[in-house]
C-alpha cells in the first residue's frame, strides 16, 4: 500500500529565513510561498532529486504549526508524507489495523492539490504521518 516518500515537513518560525538557508547555503531549488488556509500554514517546497522538503510556517494563531512552534521554538521535523494509490482504501486499511485518522477522517485537499489524511503519531513510532493520494 505505501508508496514513495513524498516529502518531509519541517515547521519553521521564519519561512523567509528557512527558504534562504535552503536556497543560498545548500543551492536548492525552492518554490514560491503558498498559503494553505484550510491547513493553517504557508508552505515552501524544496525540490530534491528523490523527494521534497516542505517548509511550514503558521498562518494565523490557530495554526497547528503555531502550537508546534510553542513547544519547539526553533522549529523541527513536523511530519513525513507517503504516497498511496487510493486514499480511501488506505484510510480504511489503517483504521482496520487500529490506526487513528486525525480530524473527521475525511481527506482534505493538500498543498499539491491532492487528497491527504493525517495519522496519529502514537500509532506510527511517534511520527505524525501524512498520506497523499498519488
Amino acid at each position: 500500500m505505501i508508496g514513495r516518500l513524498n516529502h518531509v515537513a519541517i515547521a519553521v518560525p521564519d519561512l523567509d529565513a528557512a527558504t534562504a538557508t535552503y536556497r543560498d547555503a545548500l543551492g536548492a531549488e525552492v518554490s514560491a510561498p503558498q498559503a494553505e488556509p484550510d491547513h493553517g500554514v504557508t508552505v515552501v517546497f524544496v525540490m530534491l532529486p528523490n523527494t521534497k522538503i516542505e517548509l511550514l510556517e503558521p498562518l494565523g494563531e490557530e495554526s497547528p504549526i503555531a502550537r508546534f512552534l510553542e513547544k519547539n521554538p526553533n522549529g523541527g521535523i513536523h511530519h513525513v508524507c507517503y504516497e498511496v494509490d487510493d486514499i480511501i482504501a488506505a484510510r480504511d486499511q489503517m483504521k482496520a489495523a487500529g490506526a487513528r485518522v486525525l480530524g473527521d477522517g475525511e481527506p482534505k485537499i493538500g498543498a499539491h492539490g491532492k487528497p491527504v489524511l493525517f495519522l496519529h503519531p502514537k500509532d506510527f513510532c511517534g511520527t505524525l504521518t501524512e498520506l497523499e493520494q498519488a
